[in-house]
């Protein structure tokens, strides 16, 4: 027992694990591209439903191709449930939100410090995932990366735009719990694409009935093109494949390793923010961003090991 924990604790991800990283880290660092679009056209609680509602009919539509059943086991049910309000429900509308106040950029940036709260989180729920020496000097750097790069006015002259900056922290932490409680599906057996299917099912039906109540989206007009184009984007491409992939990458690689895919998504979303939607960022966002990333490093720990690769 205790060898195969020392084998998962020190896992080093191989070229496969590695495209799949990529995979997901480009498609959800386009969310945040996508979502700024739809936000022009949709309240967040609307956009939050279909998106994963529409991403929930995918991957029922996809299921029998690949014959994968949903399981029917109360435990499981139940799984899908917690996994579906901690990985869809909180932190989509949470971001959604978020970037109502601040750029989609600065969101992305924001979103890396998922890792943070993930091995904050494994070391206190699991016994293979238990913090170190690198990973604690990780945490601490970057919680200091958050700092610099909110700056003090964030907690000395709070406003609408350090609230969003908070609500993506909230985000992430979500994110964080989630990835950690996503580990016991592979213990019941639940493949990779009933996970993804059977939790995006489950946020459906939680913000279904709130979007109903609070947005009224029967008394919104209609979205025009470039909106319906930017919902497909992060419910197809965005949310269902890139679910299925992290999931496949989770199960193989461990919830901390899979964490670390928000090291490069803020890239994509840069990329997209300033070139696309003309955004701009300062100074010490990017520092932050910097400290951040070396933060994350430091809690991946392979550069810092003889033969990392």
């Amino acid at each position: 027992m205790l060898s195969d924990m020392k084998t998962v604790m020190k896992h080093s991800m191989n070229y496969r694990e590695w495209s799949l990283l990529l995979a997901c880290s480009l498609f959800w660092g386009g969310s945040f591209f996508f979502v700024e679009v739809a936000l022009q056209g949709l309240p967040p609680f609307t956009l939050v439903f279909l998106r994963v509602g529409i991403a929930a009919l995918a991957l029922i539509t996809a299921a029998p191709i690949l014959k994968i059943k949903l399981p029917r086991s109360k435990t499981v049910l139940v799984g899908f449930l917690v996994l579906g309000l901690t990985n869809n429900a909180i932190p989509f509308t949470l971001i959604a939100y978020g970037q109502t106040q601040i750029s989609s950029s600065l969101a992305s940036i924001l979103n890396a410090t998922m890792p943070i709260w993930t091995v904050i989180i494994a070391h206190f729920w699991t016994v293979d995932e238990k913090l170190t020496m690198n990973r604690v000097a990780g945490v601490v750097f970057g919680l200091i990366g958050v700092g610099v790069m909110m700056g003090l006015d964030a907690f000395e002259k709070f406003g609408v735009a350090s609230l969003g900056q908070f609500v993506i922290l909230g985000a992430t932490f979500s994110y964080g719990i989630a990835a950690v409680y996503a580990r016991r599906f592979k213990a019941w057996g639940v493949p990779p694409m009933a996970i993804a299917t059977g939790q995006l099912c489950a946020s459906s039906l939680m913000i279904l009935p709130i979007a109903l109540l609070v947005d009224q989206p029967w008394t919104l007009a209609m979205p025009g093109a470039d909106i319906w184009l930017a919902i497909l984007g992060f419910a197809v491409l965005s949310t269902a494949l890139t679910y299925f992939l992290y999931f496949k990458f989770i199960e193989s690689a461990g919830a901390t390793n899979a964490s670390l895919v928000t090291l490069i998504v803020p890239v994509t979303a840069i990329f997209l923010g300033v070139f696309v939607l003309e955004e701009t960022l300062e100074t010490k966002h990017m520092m932050g961003m910097a400290i951040i990333a070396f933060g994350l490093v430091a809690i991946d720990g392979r550069l810092f090991r003889k033969n990392h690769l």
